[in-house]
């Protein structure tokens, strides 16, 4: 062992320009004593591209990150720098490298960043709705039922919400998105963005699930969707509809039925409604226990 720990560096690499990778990027990947990506074979092509040596490359990918990381930590505190890329974009943003970051702070090596490309700011940075309260929430479920379940938990939320989506299930998402948001709430799809075939639109839900079906190009690629969040009016006159169907559910019904009724007729978190109706309950026993 020598007596110097190495560096972890996370680098951010281009979405799909490469002239968007930065002096310094290029600079770290070219000196480090190991290249950790998520996919090698995207990786040495993008280094080859920029006359890197892409021979130090090892792979680290959801599937294999946890049986990596010990190995590569254990190269960090030998002495060795290992840079962290991930296919496109900044790593750990939807992509692996918890693990190995979370280890390597752990076992006291530095972590430094190397900041670039990333299509969640990205795609905000030209959206055209506000973007100095937002919430990023990664991919969607892939199966229908958490889907819905996911994006129903999300209605209240009044900061503008960021989602990651694939072209497979892309329509799906929007689908769902105006069964639980409403078809009028705002949005933002961004596609492939930097690429040859960028694509921003705006609309409402229901303005950009037309737009995604009237031509099939536009389901290809990777998208970024951006949706407004929800008006304190409307958060509000919601809060008070469900205080009343649950106050009225709750004095006929046991509390669990009550939950499973609301649930079903308003399309609210079965949990929440539940945890929200053992509370009225407690209040219209306590009411009931002084009358």
């Amino acid at each position: 062992m020598s007596g110097e720990k190495g560096i972890l560096y996370v680098v951010a690499t281009p979405l799909g320009n490469l002239a968007d990778m930065s002096r310094r990027a290029m600079d770290v990947l070219a000196a480090a004593d190991v290249i950790a990506a998520e996919d090698t074979r995207l990786s040495g092509r993008m280094l080859a591209h920029l006359g890197i040596n892409g021979g130090r490359l090892v792979s680290l990918h959801e599937h294999n990150e946890k049986v990596r990381v010990r190995g590569l930590v254990d190269q960090l505190l030998d002495g060795r720098n290992v840079a962290l890329i991930s296919d496109a974009g900044t790593p750990l943003i939807s992509d692996p490298g918890y693990r190995l970051v979370n280890a390597a702070v752990a076992a006291g090596v530095r972590v430094s960043p190397i900041p670039g490309p990333s299509a969640l700011v990205a795609a905000l940075s030209v959206a055209g709705l506000p973007t100095d309260r937002f919430v990023f929430e990664g991919f969607p479920p892939p199966k229908q039922g958490a889907r819905s379940k996911f994006f129903h938990a999300l209605r209240e939320e009044e900061r503008t919400l960021v989602f990651y989506e694939s072209c497979h299930r892309i329509q799906m998402s929007i689908e769902d998105m105006i069964e639980a948001f409403g078809g009028e709430r705002q949005a933002v799809i961004a596609r492939e963005l930097t690429k040859h075939y960028e694509q921003i639109e705006r609309g409402t839900l229901k303005e950009l699930a037309q737009w995604l079906d009237t031509d099939e190009d536009r389901l290809r690629g990777e998208f970024v969707v951006i949706l407004a969040g929800a008006e304190r009016s409307a958060v509000s006159a919601e809060s008070s509809y469900l205080a009343h169907l649950l106050d009225v559910l709750v004095s006929e019904l046991p509390t669990r039925q009550a939950a499973d009724l609301a649930a079903r007729i308003s399309g609210a978190p079965r949990q929440h409604l539940y945890r929200e109706a053992q509370r009225r309950r407690q209040a219209l026993e306590t009411r009931t226990s002084r009358s």
